[in-house]
């Protein structure tokens, strides 16, 4: 899985004009997921994104996570994550995980964030034409990939 974190001042989901998910100070969570996904990868990812230290403390230094701030989640997933770009300049989708593998596995993700957090994780609409909106707060963005846990 490969997941981009961002924090975000405030961000939304909208689908057919009307918005279907709506936060404050918290994380957006763009979520691409492959065939070689599972539940290990969802086991490692959730507590790791409920725990990362990046929003600010009374130092101004990185050193809480959404749960120290009691801030907001969106997830939203985003297939085009698994981009391949090697060859020519149309991207290749090839690598991302198809509806009947990917929607179990990003609903399962949702609920794994939900239960580490203990907090109602927002989510866009799988497979929906979306319109995500963000302000970016830093601007600071996390790229994840659970195949190199690096």
């Amino acid at each position: 899985m490969r997941i981009v974190v961002q924090r975000v001042s405030e961000a939304s989901v909208t689908i057919n004009e009307q918005i279907v998910a709506d936060i404050q100070t918290g994380l957006l969570v763009l979520v691409g997921i492959e065939d070689a996904d599972g539940d290990e990868d969802i086991d490692w990812l959730a507590p790791k994104i409920a725990n990362l230290r990046i929003f600010g403390d009374s130092d101004g230094v990185m050193n809480l996570s959404v749960q120290d701030i009691s801030g907001d989640i969106i997830v939203v997933s985003q297939f085009t994550l698994h981009a391949l770009t090697k060859k020519g300049n149309r991207p290749s989708y090839i690598k991302a995980a198809r509806p009947e593998i990917a929607i179990p596995l990003y609903e399962r993700f949702v609920s794994k964030l939900h239960a580490e957090t203990g907090r109602q994780i927002q989510t866009g609409e799988f497979g929906a034409d979306m319109k995500v909106r963000l302000l970016n707060d830093g601007p600071v963005t996390i790229l994840i990939d659970s195949r190199k846990r690096e």
